[in-house]
């Protein structure tokens, strides 16, 4: 019913007013309900620093401020989690961008809507223990390499790494340790003769001189000096027709995740401490917030994926990987940043 005429000046001044402050306090806008409302969501080492703006949007209750319950599922690593998106028990991967192109040469449609990673955050190193004379990638061949899971982003670092020293990824045997406990105990005790892993678990080996480190992605400048320019990391993507079937609940995720990326932004050690569950620490603190401060500039500030990386990434996996082919990739279909600038828009990200 239009009541306007029978609006006073003053109540009219009221409500806007009222309306000013919904606006100034974007919770207090009514958001459309999402299309899905219990999400499954897949993720391969969700206690490593690559995932933390999942960890943080998902303990600070910003899913649920989307009207979302979302069940995260943790596997070894990123392709285990994919898989159980292409098989269906997860509708969602938090996992790294470059998964998306390689689907997408195998002629399955995903793409990423969010990013939580602007650099790879993963370091190869070889184990002091084992290979106390390392000299170079040549010396790799036949030794045993830890990964998070075969086939993850840890093992194309590792097939980048020893591509540029002249070795194929058949040339050695990869073994899938995790990102957490399971990946110290398989270097220390001798399983494994290098490592392609993640923070915090390359820092805490590296502090105590347990890996010499030949690979460095953990910062923006290291990242460059690997991949050539800037390379998308961990994101939130999923099958194409998921996305156009379901827009609403894509941007409920990606506002909680840049939700996460603004509180990140100014967070002290002792919030981050709060934050995440006591096991992530791996029993050591001090060492978890050493490696935080080490990748905290990797963190994405907003969510948006850039077009230079999203390059990048492609001419990556291209210059190891024969199957890919960088004329036959489409990258605009890998990702979309639709969902990630209203939300940036949303919490001045």
């Amino acid at each position: 019913m239009n009541t306007q005429a029978l609006v006073s000046r003053r109540t009219f001044t009221a409500g806007a007013a009222l309306a000013a402050g919904a606006l100034a306090f974007p919770s207090l806008q009514a958001q459309p309900k999402p299309e899905k409302t219990k999400i499954a969501l897949a993720v391969g080492g969700k206690a490593a620093f690559y995932y933390l703006p999942l960890t943080i949007s998902e303990q600070l209750g910003y899913f649920k401020a989307e009207g979302l319950e979302v069940e995260i599922s943790d596997f070894a690593g990123g392709a285990r989690a994919l898989q159980a998106v292409v098989g269906g028990s997860a509708d969602v991967c938090s996992g790294a961008f470059e998964h998306t192109i390689n689907l997408q040469s195998k002629n399955q449609m995903f793409q990423a809507f969010v990013l939580q990673g602007r650099a790879p955050q993963i370091a190869f190193g070889v184990s002091t223990k084992n290979m106390p004379n390392y000299k170079s990638v040549a010396d790799l061949r036949g030794k045993k390499i830890g990964v998070s899971a075969p086939d993850s982003s840890t093992n194309m670092m590792a097939n980048l790494v020893l591509s540029r020293g002249g070795l194929k990824a058949s040339d050695v045997s990869f073994i899938g340790v995790g990102t957490s406990a399971g990946a110290l105990t398989a270097l220390r005790s001798g399983q494994i003769d290098a490592m392609s892993n993640t923070d915090p678990v390359m820092t805490m080996l590296e502090q105590r001189g347990e890996v010499k480190i030949i690979s460095d992605t953990r910062t923006l400048k290291g990242t460059t000096e690997v991949f050539g320019g800037p390379m998308p990391a961990a994101c939130l993507y999923a099958p194409l027709d998921f996305i156009q079937k379901n827009p609403i609940t894509c941007q409920a995720l990606a506002n909680a995740i840049v939700h996460g990326l603004k509180w990140l932004q100014t967070a002290g050690p002792s919030d981050i401490i709060k934050a995440v569950p006591e096991s992530y620490l791996l029993g050591d603190r001090a060492l978890y917030l050493a490696s935080f401060n080490k990748v905290r500039e990797s963190i994405s500030p907003d969510g948006l994926i850039p077009e230079d990386g999203v390059r990048t990434a492609l001419k990556a996996l291209a210059s190891f990987d024969p199957s890919i082919k960088a004329d036959k990739i489409n990258l605009a279909k890998t990702y979309t940043n639709e969902f990630a600038r209203r939300a940036k828009e949303r919490f001045k990200a």
